[in-house]
């Protein structure tokens, strides 16, 4: 048989053995990704009683082809006004509850003679709970509409971000060789964050616009060619910064997730998304070794009794110290102990990177297999595990966990102070970024081919320097601009919070400051780069044109423009037909 006809054998032995199982799994009621796993294990190398696959490697390859398809579907499922809009209590569960599970698999992980990281990377695993599962367990249980499925969802949400920043770490781990490594993996995180508002600000300027500008010649066919073009070029572009490729996946999928053909799209690309997770999830049962499972089954059983009780805990007990009622706490955390699929791709990029032992791969595949068994069985007990405490707990516990509030503040002043947070801090940091990124361009790439470019050399040194100063200055200044801004109902929230309090006053005064001291340092660096004067005459030089950045009416009005044209991409307005 070809090379050829054998990658296609294979790949009709894994998907007509994935239609029969999943249709019996269908009749039982069970989670199709379940069947998945059953079939890899049944077509894998390491059990003879059917047909095996010939070429795991070719599976390998389409299986990253399905990582990517996920992480797209997850990306398009995303959103970050949805994220934002829930407040704390969603933040605090999430991160309070994978902090302790963490804590719980670096214990683990020293008891059995880890290394700092692996044990760090085995609690992220065990820390991570399944979409998938639960929303299947909500509408089978017919509790989608609960006050504490809301903040279970919002929790899966942030839970999946996690995952994709532990992905980025352990490349990171890979390439410096060493576990303690804590300036390589700091400078990641930095740089992730950097890459990730660039893009996500950039994609949403730039791709709804030209959707719509040529909207009449994009049909479904063509929506779905470039959707899935988009997808593979930011894989590639995240490869090139040194990201993973679901990295690349997940950004592009969660720009158009906020544009207004994310229905359009994730429906046009979830037949393709289903096709190739498939094949991903029977690689994953592929890896599954019996003999394996059976050395190492007193961990899978670890595993298991962890995650049922201990992530249960823990769960609970963040849900509660974030401000949920006793009930929606225990109802949360017992909802989210099982082990979900983000934990496979983990698992399976640290044992691609040699960051973990390869054994941990099968055995976090049982445990997830057994955990997702007890789910819908796991969320039926939080009831009666939450009327167990109410009867043993006293009145007075009772009433302080009712009136048990996370900040000590006055309500206004939360809501100010929160109000300023998503405003404020925001805008400095998405313009900050795009200032950096805008010099970085300008001084690594545009200028110096400008050099290039014949009789540029007869322009006198000091006209050509100033040339570039002030075109620098024009390209930053709405960004500069955009730091420094207060929107009418910022002010209106900053005199709120002086008239609450004058001690705040102090607290207004150093923010805006320091917001002026971010503007400096680029006006700085794009003077000193071209100019040779002392610094204290740069420095003031620099003052005078900030004054003139702040004041001047075209970079309010070209501020203005680009924030009403990405404020209108990303509210989905002007769809294409």
């Amino acid at each position: 048989m070809s090379e050829n006809l054998r990658l296609v054998a294979d790949l009709a032995l894994i998907l007509t053995s994935a239609g029969v199982v999943t249709v019996i799994f269908k009749l039982l009621k069970q989670p199709l990704v379940l069947g998945y796993l059953v079939v890899g294990f049944l077509v894998g190398p390491h059990l003879h009683l059917f047909p095996t696959v010939k070429d795991a490697a070719d599976v390998e390859v389409w299986s990253e082809i399905g990582i990517i398809f996920m992480m797209f579907g997850l990306g398009l499922e995303f959103s970050f006004k949805k994220l934002f809009s829930v407040g704390s209590k969603a933040f605090i569960t999430a991160l309070v509850g994978i902090l302790g599970m963490i804590g719980v698999g670096a214990l683990l992980g020293f008891v059995m003679g880890w290394g700092v990281m692996e044990s760090i990377f085995l609690g992220g695993m065990l820390a991570m709970s399944s979409t998938a599962i639960i929303i299947k367990a909500f509408d089978d249980l017919k509790i989608k509409g609960e006050s504490f499925a809301d903040l279970t969802m919002v929790v899966l949400i942030i839970q999946d971000i996690v995952a994709v920043v532990m992905m980025v770490l352990i490349s990171t781990v890979a390439a410096s060789k060493n576990a303690g490594a804590g300036r390589e993996i700091l400078m990641s995180i930095v740089k992730l964050v950097f890459f990730m508002i660039l893009w996500f600000v950039v994609g949403i300027y730039l791709i709804p616009t030209l959707l719509r500008k040529f909207k009449k010649y994009i049909n479904d066919e063509n929506l779905l060619i470039i959707s899935i073009g988009l997808c593979f070029g930011m894989v590639i572009v995240a490869n090139s910064v040194g990201f993973s490729s679901a990295l690349g996946a997940f950004v592009i999928g969660s720009i158009l997730s906020e544009t207004a053909e994310s229905q359009r799209i994730e429906h046009l690309t979830e037949s393709i998304k289903n096709l190739f997770s498939a094949i991903f999830f029977v690689s994953v049962g592929m890896m599954i070794d019996p003999q394996v499972l059976a050395q190492y089954w007193k961990l899978i059983l670890s595993l298991v009794l962890i995650t049922l009780i201990i992530k249960a805990l823990v769960s609970s007990l963040s849900a509660l110290i974030a401000g949920a009622n006793l009930e929606d706490s225990v109802k949360t955390g017992f909802t989210l102990s099982q082990i979900g699929e983000f934990a496979f791709i983990i698992a399976s990029v640290a044992v691609a990177q040699h960051v973990m032992p390869s054994y941990i791969y099968p055995v976090i595949i049982a445990a997830s297999v057994i955990t997702t068994f007890t789910t819908p069985y796991w969320i039926k007990l939080a009831t009666p595990v939450y009327n167990m405490l109410e009867n043993r707990l006293s009145p007075k516990t009772k009433n302080a966990l009712d009136e048990y509030a996370l900040f000590g503040s006055s309500n206004e002043g939360k809501k100010n102070w929160s109000s300023i947070i998503k405003s404020t801090i925001t805008n400095v940091l998405v313009f900050s970024v795009l200032s950096f990124a805008t010099l970085l361009i300008l001084f690594e790439y545009v200028i110096p081919f400008i050099k290039k470019i014949p009789y540029v050399e007869m322009i006198p040194t000091w006209g050509f320097n100033t040339l570039c100063a002030v075109g620098s200055l024009i390209l930053v200044s709405p960004f500069l601009f955009g730091i420094v801004r207060n929107s009418p109902k910022t002010h209106e929230l900053y005199r709120n919070l002086v008239k609450e309090n004058r001690a705040n006053m102090l607290a207004v005064i150093v923010w805006t400051l320091f917001r002026f001291m971010i503007v400096f340092y680029f006006v700085f660096s794009i003077l000193i780069n071209f100019f040779k004067f002392t610094k204290w005459v740069i420095f003031l030089i620099a003052i005078a044109v900030i004054f003139l950045l702040v004041l001047s009416r075209q970079n309010l009005n070209r501020f203005a423009s680009m924030e009403r044209k990405f404020m209108k991409n990303l509210d989905g307005e002007g769809s294409v037909k």
